[in-house]
């Protein structure tokens, strides 16, 4: 009996520090909500400026009159990622607050933004595409990093029932505001050549955008975590990571879905050209068809959050995907332009429903010391997924028809789907 005492002891120490913990969390949730709400919304219409396909692309291109230049600009961001994710999980996962490295490399984030508005504006040709390049890559850099470090605050100050209507709220609002912001900046700041530049001036309106919105996480009261890791080096923690897959396989089954899923991205840059060339539709209708997919994305998230917080991410991930699979060969067969609006229409709020699922259903696996790694490990291989999907799609769609390319952009987002079927709800077995 005395020998059993000791672990008694613990395991009600235990129970104890988890009730304290949870108690300060739904304590500060109204407060926490809010400045994830205004940070996420601010933030997203800022971020979406950047790394929407419509300015940056259009920029470096104008510097360098070569489509190749503008592919590998934007896929260094995807790699910038890739490798930062894990070097992050390294960075917050020993610590009992991570907020202090949230404001670090949000700051420096941001501040690649303003170096991409000032070098358009103070330099010229080559000059300025190299830095352009340079401050992208950057930004990859350290969004691989707040990647990580944001999700992990979110899943330490935001209970798990409550995340799904966060999330749709946050990307219902600032995809309704990031549409109006980039409407705006392109029609009076790209398209009168504001302030001598009309690219800087964008630039700079999504850096002040963006920081405004990191500002807003200062009113966010973030609990001390019970229980870290121990601090590891980068390359000890790489090591571990097979062995991290292996111990649970229902992770494994949502990393491979992810990156499976990921992979299907690769159609996604040529929805439009393979609308506009086959089905024979005018400008003006293409730019209906960019609307139809950004405004059912935008939409659509209040309805994969109320289904979130109701029935888990699984869910969302099975239905998201399906959607997109049917759109994605509804575009394949329609030839009238109500029928290609349609499938964009399927296609955004697909895309969208995975986008979500994807981010929110890793921070349910896992005890809450392991989590960041958890969510680098997998931020890695989709970032990586999306660095290769629009190289791997471009090789395809040159090579054979778009028919080929949606065809093996269907089967891997299948086997995705599949993954998903074999995948427990993690919600119920969650350990904090």
């Amino acid at each position: 009996m005395n020998a059993r005492q000791p672990l008694a002891e613990d395991n009600a120490q235990r129970l104890a520090l988890e009730q304290a913990y949870r108690a300060r969390v739904r304590r500060h949730l109204p407060r926490n909500f809010a400045a994830n709400l205004a940070h996420g919304m601010l933030g997203l219409t800022g971020f979406r400026l950047v790394t929407a396909p419509t300015f940056v692309p259009a920029y470096i291109y104008l510097l360098s009159s070569s489509k190749l230049a503008v592919g590998l600009a934007l896929a260094a961001q995807f790699i910038g990622m890739a490798l930062s994710s894990i070097w992050g999980a390294t960075l917050i996962e020993h610590r009992r607050k991570v907020l202090p490295v949230v404001f670090s490399i949000g700051w420096l984030m941001r501040v690649q933004i303003l170096g991409l508005a000032l070098s358009a504006w103070l330099l010229e040709g080559w000059w300025a595409l190299a830095a352009a390049c340079l401050f992208l890559a950057l930004f990859g850099l350290f969004n691989g990093v707040q990647s990580v470090a944001f999700a992990y605050l979110m899943s330490k100050v935001i209970p798990v029932d409550r995340r799904g209507s966060l999330t749709g709220l946050r990307n219902f609002l600032g995809g309704l505001i990031a549409a109006g912001v980039a409407w705006l900046g392109g029609r009076y700041l790209v398209g009168t050549n504001a302030f001598g530049n009309g690219y800087a001036s964008t630039f700079m309106v999504a850096f002040i955008l963006t920081s405004v919105g990191i500002s807003a996480l200062s009113f966010v009261r973030e609990p001390k975590s019970p229980w870290v890791h121990p601090r590891t080096g980068l390359a000890q923690r790489l090591r571990q990571v097979p062995a991290l897959l292996r111990a649970d396989p229902h992770y494994k089954r949502f990393f491979q879905a992810r990156a499976l899923a990921a992979l299907g991205t690769a159609a996604l840059p040529f929805y439009a050209i393979y609308a506009g060339g086959g089905a024979a539709l005018s400008g003006a209708m293409l730019g209906y068809l960019s609307l139809a997919f950004l405004l059912a994305q935008t939409f659509s998230n209040l309805a994969w959050g109320a289904l979130a917080d109701r029935h888990g991410y699984r869910l969302v991930f099975l239905a998201s995907l399906a959607l997109w699979i049917g759109a994605t060969g509804g575009l394949l067969l329609a030839h009238e332009p109500g029928w290609v609006v349609l499938a964009f229409c399927g296609l955004g709020a697909g895309f969208g429903g995975y986008f979500v699922a994807s981010q929110n259903l890793v921070l349910e696996f896992g005890a809450s010391h392991d989590r960041p790694m958890l969510i680098a490990v997998s931020d890695t291989a989709s970032h990586l997924m999306m660095a290769a999907g629009p190289v791997l799609g471009g090789l395809i769609a040159q090579g054979f028809d778009f028919a080929w390319l949606f065809g093996a952009a269907i089967v891997l987002k299948s086997l995705a789907l599949l993954m998903v079927l074999r995948l427990e709800e993690p919600r119920g077995r969650q350990k904090d």
